[in-house]
């Protein structure tokens, strides 16, 4: 009797270009994760404990192959300042604290992730993952710099700063940067395989700002990631159409893909040979209201359209009022495929 491919196996041999018995299963699960182990999302944001046990309980009820460390995006800009408050079983928000102007946030500090609570909290989480999921895909993460930059300023004045202040972005950007790589490094030692860069905003700067602020710095972000020896995944929020092709060359191995992306097929020619696309089926209209047709068929067609080079997700995070059965049907999804690459 032929042994079952572990998370991890599956997802690397998938990477690789080798035929595995199904596509990855991914699905991005924050609130829902913590709705179904019955933890409080303050805990689930502030407690390693309390998020890894709820992301493993439901890596191994619903057979996902990863474990990850998402929860929110506000732990690197605590460590820059930013006062985040945690609502008991909501989601943070930053507690008026953000940079008032761009001066002020062109004079961050480089930050050490061990001095920093939500940091050091990252990388205890990647070492229980380490200890209790060495079987699944464990994925790390860390905010991109125009996302990360929005997360100081607010997007309001994010977007002002990007086309009146761009040397006062660029210097801040500068900090950033540092500090991600010492984050990176951090949390590739601590036993995750992959970081995520989260760069959300970007879909909503356009193609030209994005090469001004964006893309250089996730090719060297990738390339750090590369260096340490762990994957790079790429995930940008919302409709990147016009992004893909240099979000594809940033070399980041995943790219993640929003539902708002009406059409993946003409992107899968230029991906790289160990590249692959994750998505992009829409979490709320596909997972959480679909049928069991709605849900194959839409698995299927992204499989289809990126040519077999599709890690079964979606688009962005999957909702909390998501019932146990389409999670079931979606899982089903994805064994349901046969990867023949």
């Amino acid at each position: 009797m032929a042994t079952k491919m572990t998370g991890l196996e599956r997802t690397l041999r998938f990477l690789k270009g080798e035929k595995t018995d199904h596509p990855p299963f991914h699905p991005i699960i924050m609130r829902w994760a913590a709705k179904y182990a019955g933890v409080k999302y303050r805990d689930f944001c502030t407690v390693p404990a309390a998020k890894t046990r709820s992301m493993t309980l439901c890596a191994k009820d619903f057979d996902m192959d990863w474990v990850t460390v998402l929860s929110d995006p506000w732990a690197e800009a605590s460590a820059f300042g930013i006062v985040v408050e945690y609502p008991e079983d909501n989601l943070p928000l930053a507690k008026d604290s953000q940079f008032p102007d761009v001066i002020s946030a062109s004079h961050i500090k480089k930050y050490n992730p061990l001095d920093n609570m939500r940091c050091s909290n990252r990388i205890e989480e990647i070492k229980i993952y380490a200890n209790d999921a060495s079987e699944k895909f464990i994925v790390g993460w860390i905010e991109g710099p125009v996302a990360e930059y929005v997360d100081l300023r607010g997007a309001s004045n994010a977007s002002i700063d990007f086309l009146v202040e761009p040397e006062a972005v660029e210097k801040t950007m500068h900090v950033i940067m540092e500090s991600a790589f010492d984050f990176i490094q951090l949390q590739v030692k601590a036993g995750a395989h992959c970081i995520g860069i989260g760069d959300a905003f970007c879909s909503q700067v356009g193609p030209e700002l994005y090469l001004t602020y964006a893309f250089e710095r996730q090719k060297k972000l990738v390339e750090c990631i590369h260096s340490y020896g762990a994957i790079a995944k790429l995930h940008i929020c919302g409709d990147t159409s016009d992004l893909l092709n240099d979000m594809i060359q940033t070399g980041a191995d995943i790219i993640d893909i929003d539902h708002l992306v009406k059409d993946i097929s003409c992107y899968s020619s230029s991906l790289g040979k160990h590249q692959v696309i994750s998505g992009k089926c829409d979490p709320v209209t596909i997972i959480e209201n679909g049928d069991s047709g709605s849900i194959f068929k839409a698995v299927e067609k992204d499989f289809n359209d990126s040519a077999g080079r599709c890690i079964v997700s979606a688009g962005c995070e999957i909702t909390p009022g998501t019932s146990l059965e389409n999670m079931k049907l979606f899982r089903k999804s994805a064994e349901n495929l046969t990867n023949n690459r």
